[in-house]
Order: structure tokens, then sequence, then C-alpha cells
């Protein structure tokens, strides 16, 4: 009974942490369908409208340690429904008639909101989970690429016909409906944390690779998000098929989290990285040669490799941590999504200075860096596999 009991606790958690991570990855990529919008209404450049989408991604990932830090004695359900209040107030700030500077004052407030997410339904899960927790951590990572894939699409059907401030708004009232579904599911308690163990402390050079792999891994992807709207608008498609496109390409994303991890298993890590970032930076490239129904059709496979190799770097963040798996998370987060928030930027610029063409190839060029760059991981993975990983968890009251 005690046992049964444990796994439906452990279950509602899983559930809770899924559905956090569903609302704020859609609100995060769903973004990207307003940029045309915002680059029309207010005269924006490709480099401003890098820099305006990072006033939300740099303030995510810039404050994943410090709020790691800070809320460390709350409750995953107080942090992780504080996080989606203050995630969905950005929103509706942004939404009213405010001029460009709310539209920044609210990116910036919904970044703060995000940036509590992270960390916090990693953690919840990989301490529910304990050892077994990596197939949780790709169940928790999928749950994202659903919400990307929805959120995307549905704004862009709204667009046309509403507005993108109602739009906002409408966005902001689906996260305050989740605020209050998260709170028969959440424990009540704080997470119990382990202190750093010399042991664990071995595989920190590792980590520190890993982290420069997933930062460059998520420039590659933000680079292309970027320049994937007007990519489709130059090949004759309109909003709606800019959320078409959005959702073919996390649907692949979603279905790359399950294919990757199979191939991971038969290929391992190194491997399984090499063949996802060569097939990535190969199909960015075929994008931008073909028309927009073949474009399309290579959207969702490019999706599997584009977003499916996070699945991979993100389920060996425990095995890599230094004792302290929360703070790993956080750190992992900040390096990834500040990447996300910096790289558009410069590869705007090069956009503004040189060609669309020629933003695009830089992006697929950093997906083709990491291949030989990976290769370094492969003694601290073997390292690591002999090593004790830290015991946290909840409290049995939880």
């Amino acid at each position: 009974m005690i046992a049964r009991q444990w796994w439906t606790e452990k279950k509602k958690s899983l559930t809770g942490a899924c559905l956090a991570h569903a609302v704020h990855d859609g609100y995060t990529d769903a973004l990207y369908v307003f940029l045309p919008v915002w680059q029309a209404q207010f005269g924006l450049s490709y480099a401003m409208l890098a820099v305006i989408r990072a006033l939300y991604s740099g303030t995510m990932g810039g404050l994943q340690i410090p709020a790691d830090r800070a809320l460390r004695g709350l409750s995953p359900r107080a942090a992780l429904i504080l996080s989606t209040v203050l995630a969905a107030a950005g929103l509706l700030i942004m939404a009213l008639p405010l001029g460009l500077p709310g539209l920044c004052v609210g990116l910036v407030v919904a970044g703060i909101g995000s940036s509590i997410q992270h960390p916090c339904g990693s953690m919840l899960v990989t301490v529910s989970y304990g050892a077994a927790s990596r197939h949780p951590l790709g169940i928790y990572n999928f749950s994202g690429d659903l919400g990307k894939a929805a959120l995307p699409a549905l704004v862009a059907v709204l667009l046309p016909t509403v507005g993108w401030q109602p739009v906002l708004g409408m966005m902001a009232a689906i996260g305050l409906v989740l605020s209050v579904a998260l709170l028969p599911l959440l424990p009540a308690v704080p997470i119990v944390r382990a202190t750093k163990t010399a042991a664990a402390g071995r595989g920190r050079g590792g980590f520190g690779i890993l982290t420069v792999i997933g930062a460059l891994d998520t420039a590659t992807r933000m680079g292309y998000l970027l320049f994937l709207p007007f990519l489709i608008h130059g090949q004759g498609g309109d909003s709606a098929t800019v959320g078409l496109a959005l959702a073919l390409l996390f649907i692949g994303g979603a279905l790359g989290k399950a294919t990757c991890s199979l191939l991971g298993e038969r290929l391992g890590v190194v491997g399984c990285v090499m063949v996802t970032e060569a097939a990535t930076a190969l199909l960015i490239a075929a994008t931008l040669f073909t028309s927009l129904t073949p474009t399309l059709v290579l959207l969702p496979l490019l999706g599997i490799v584009l977003n499916g190799t996070s699945s991979v770097l993100y389920g060996t963040v425990p095995e890599l941590s230094n004792g302290d798996t929360g703070r790993a998370f956080a750190v992992f987060y900040t390096s990834v999504i500040g990447s996300g928030g910096l790289a558009p930027i410069l590869y705007g610029t090069i956009a503004d200075h040189s060609s669309q063409t020629t933003g695009v190839l830089a992006s697929a060029a950093t997906a083709a860096l990491i291949v030989p760059l990976v290769l370094m991981l492969r003694p601290h993975l073997n390292a690591s596999a002999t090593e004790p990983h830290g015991e946290t968890g909840l409290p049995r009251s939880a």
C-alpha cells in the first residue's frame, strides 16, 4: 500500500512538472510567431528583433541559478505556481496598449517567471525517481515539445483574425488556469538537497564540456527559428503557414525525444550526438534550396534531430553533476538559454550585414562544430558510469 501510494505521488509530480513545462515552453516558442508582426508594427531590423526576443530568453537564462538558490526553501508547488503566475503576468503586460516599452517590460517579467520553472521542474522529477530518472526526464523534456507544437500553431491560427494583443491575453489565461490545476498535483514540502561529495566532484570537467555542447546545440536551434518565419514568407507562405511550419518542426522535435533516446542506447551519447548534429547541419542547409512544399516536408525530419539532441544532453546532466543536481540543472539551463538568447543576435547581425541565407548557414555551421567537440566528452562519460550520484529527495510526507 505504501509503495503504491509513493508511486502515485511520483506520477503526480511528473504530471505537474510536465504540464508546467509544456505551457512555459509553449510560451517561449509561440513568441516566434509574433516576430513578423512586431517587425512590421515597430519597424525593427533582424538584429533588433533578436534583442527584443533576448529580453525574455536572456532574463529566463540569466536568472536560473539565482532563482534556484533563492527559492530552495519553497515547495515545488509554491515555486511552480509562482513561476506560472509571473509568466502569465508578463504576457498580460505585453497585451496592454503600452507600445514597445510595455512589450519589453512584459518580456522581462515573463522571463523572470520562466526562469523558476526549469530547475524546479527538473529537480522535482530527478528526486522523485532517483536513479531511474533518465526516462522520466525524457518524458519531462518531451512535454515541452508538446507545448512548442500546440501553442505556436494556435497563435498562428488566431493572429490574422483576432490581433496579437488579445492573443497574448488568451495565452496568459491559459497560464492562470494551469496555476490552479497544479495545486493538487505538486508536493507541498521543500525538496531535501544533498551536499556535494568529493567523488561527485570529479565529474565537473565532463559537465563543463556537456554545457558547452548544450549551448551550441541551443544556439543552432534558436538561430534557425529566428529565420524560419521569414524563410517561409519568402517561399510564399502566410502567417498560418508559418504556424504550420513551426508546428511541423516541433512535432518532429517531440518525436525526436523518443527517437534520439533509442538511438542513444544503441550508439551511446557521443555517437548519437554526432549523427544528429551532422544531420541538423545538412537539413538546415537543404531548406534554403527548396520551395515551400518540400520545405514543409523536411521540417519534421529537421525537428527530430534539431530538438531531439537536447534530450540526450539533458538526461546526462545528473550523471555529470558535481553532487548538487539542482544547481547543475540551473547551470546547464543558464548556459543553453543564455546561448539561445544571445546567438540569434549574432546570427541576426550577420544577416543584416550580408543576407538571410548567410545567417541560416551560420546556424548550420554551429551544428557542424559540435561533431568534433562531442568526442571530448567520451572519457568523462566512461568515468562517470562507475561513480555514485548524490542522494536527494522529498520527505516521505510529500
